[in-house]
């Protein structure tokens, strides 16, 4: 009895990922890498002496709600979005722009609280500096993400998201939520270290 046994290879699919995401993962990454660096020269700093303690902004606390709220409106566009629900992703997408900007004001409100208490960026001391580094850099990075929701918002209004066509709303969704983040770490971080 002749027995013969066919050996068939399966071809592997590559691991491929849309080169605009790849990007956008590489941002995100170089943006971690530049909070962490900047956290990690606080607390350096911090313990080198000479450093005014001051009471961290009432503001900073609506700023992580309003945030927070942001990131639930963007991931109910999302949803929205893979269902084909155009009307409730229309309003999910929008109530996340405005989120955004209340978010901007609300910063500028926590700055004029800390001129308020004296706290200025060119104050003299450094933990004065750094508190306007740290929420000013995040700032613009919610700048870009505005500007980023804007473009999907064009998108959303033109037919081009929906459950077919998901890529541009996806990233957003990702960077959105990665800043969202990033201000919780650093309200977070500013709390505990702020002494």
């Amino acid at each position: 009895m002749n027995t013969s046994l066919k050996i068939v290879e399966i071809a592997e699919k590559p691991l491929s990922m849309n080169p605009k995401k790849f990007a956008l993962w590489l941002f995100m990454c170089s943006v971690m890498m530049m909070f962490a660096s900047l956290t990690s020269a606080y607390i350096v700093r911090r313990g080198d002496g000479n450093w005014r303690v001051f009471d961290i902004p009432d503001m900073f606390w609506i700023s992580s709600v309003i945030v927070v709220l942001s990131s639930v409106t963007m991931h109910i566009a999302m949803v929205s979005a893979k269902k084909d629900n155009l009307a409730l992703l229309r309003t999910g997408i929008i109530s996340t722009t405005l989120l955004g900007i209340g978010f901007l004001v609300a910063q500028f409100i926590a700055w004029k609280e800390l001129v308020g208490g004296n706290v200025y960026f060119t104050g003299g001391n450094p933990s004065e500096s750094f508190i306007y580094v740290l929420t000013g850099v995040h700032f613009l990075h919610i700048v870009s993400g505005i500007i980023f929701l804007l473009i999907v918002i064009a998108s959303v209004y033109k037919f081009k998201v929906h459950s077919k066509n998901m890529n541009q709303i996806q990233m957003c969704a990702t960077y959105w939520h990665f800043l969202s983040g990033l201000w919780v770490y650093l309200f977070v971080f500013l709390m505990f270290n702020h002494q």
